[in-house]
């Protein structure tokens, strides 16, 4: 836990990023929040905002250097859908943002750093693994085996800088892998969870038939999710842990969820809303986001549970009504 009087960095005002800073906030704890952009809603006593692009280290350290920081949560970074628009930007964001970040706890001594990371490092070994749960660990094949994306790229380059960080340089880290995040406002979705999410509500709420033809909002056999309030209760514990061995931990609910099991909890959570019409198609032969591999099982939450005292609490009918309702809406 941070020390009394110093405030915890976190790096992006996105819907982990706030979240993590309000339950900074609420514990007691000072939270220095820091975006390109302003968080929409009113910030929380305790959660103070300041505008900086990680990318300008010119900008970054002195801002660092002016006040007492004792723990970082580094969720900022583009996702996929950002990318895509402008693949240079993303890897600034996440590959160079993420060095400065690390650089300055490293030579400001800011304590630990919780990277946040992605479950999509490892899509493309789907193909060869075993087992009933997907370990932090697993085998890749360097070429075959390389990222699908450039996003999912992005988070494997930004947990190798960390954890030589840790090794090489001294800096103490934590690696999460995100499963797939469910949370966000629905007016401007930044993820394909969030896409999806966005599509169903809508048909629930104008009474419309809803096609899940698009290959990225729909998926062939198994996906796991979880809630932006687990993600940053996840953050939370990753500062707090005593020994946190193993340094890369998953951050999901370790259940296997079919499409037709997601629109199945999603037309019981937004009965609410109206009646919720889908037209599923043939099951593709892709896995989520039309990533060309299948999930072959969860992954592990054995080391998060052992380690980090962490498990999620949400599960996905609960994650689906809380991101649909009005009150999730409004900040």
């Amino acid at each position: 836990m941070a020390a009394a009087g110093a405030a915890v960095l976190v790096t992006g005002a996105g819907v982990i990023g706030g979240l993590t800073a309000r339950m900074l906030a609420a514990r007691g704890q000072h939270a220095l929040l820091l975006d390109v952009a302003p968080p929409r809603g009113r910030l929380p006593d305790g959660v103070e905002f300041e505008r900086c692009d990680i990318t300008d280290l010119a900008a970054l350290e002195p801002l660092l250097r002016a006040r007492p920081i004792r723990g970082v949560v580094h969720t900022a970074a583009l996702l996929s859908t950002g990318i895509r628009k402008d693949p240079v930007r993303g890897v600034a964001v996440n590959a160079l943002g993420t060095a400065h970040v690390l650089d300055c706890a490293r030579r400001l001594g800011l304590g630990r750093v919780v990277f946040a990371s992605s479950s999509t490092v490892g899509y493309s070994t789907f193909v060869a693994a075993q087992g009933p749960a997907i370990a932090e660990d697993f085998a890749m094949r360097v070429v075959s085996e390389r990222p699908a994306s450039i996003y999912a790229a992005t988070k494997l380059f930004g947990e190798h800088l960390a954890l030589l960080h840790g090794d090489l340089l001294g800096v103490d880290v934590v690696v999460l892998r995100y499963g797939a995040v469910l949370g966000g406002r629905l007016d401007a979705p930044t993820s394909v969870p969030g896409r999806l999410l966005a599509r169903l509500a809508e048909a629930a709420r104008g009474g419309t038939r809803v096609a899940l033809d698009d290959p990225h909002l729909s998926w062939g056999g198994i996906e796991e999710f979880v809630d932006a309030r687990d993600c940053a209760r996840a953050n939370l514990h990753a500062l707090d842990a005593a020994s946190p061995s193993r340094r890369v931990y998953n951050v999901a609910t370790g259940e296997a969820v079919t499409l037709r099991d997601f629109v199945g909890a999603a037309r019981a959570a937004l009965g609410a809303l109206g009646a919720l019409d889908v037209e599923l198609g043939p099951e593709p032969p892709t896995g989520f986001a039309g990533f060309p591999h299948r999930r072959p099982a969860p992954s592990s939450t054995e080391a998060a549970r052992a380690e980090l005292g962490f498990a999620c609490v949400h599960g996905l009918e609960d994650s689906i009504r809380f991101w649909t309702s009005p009150a999730s809406q409004e900040g």
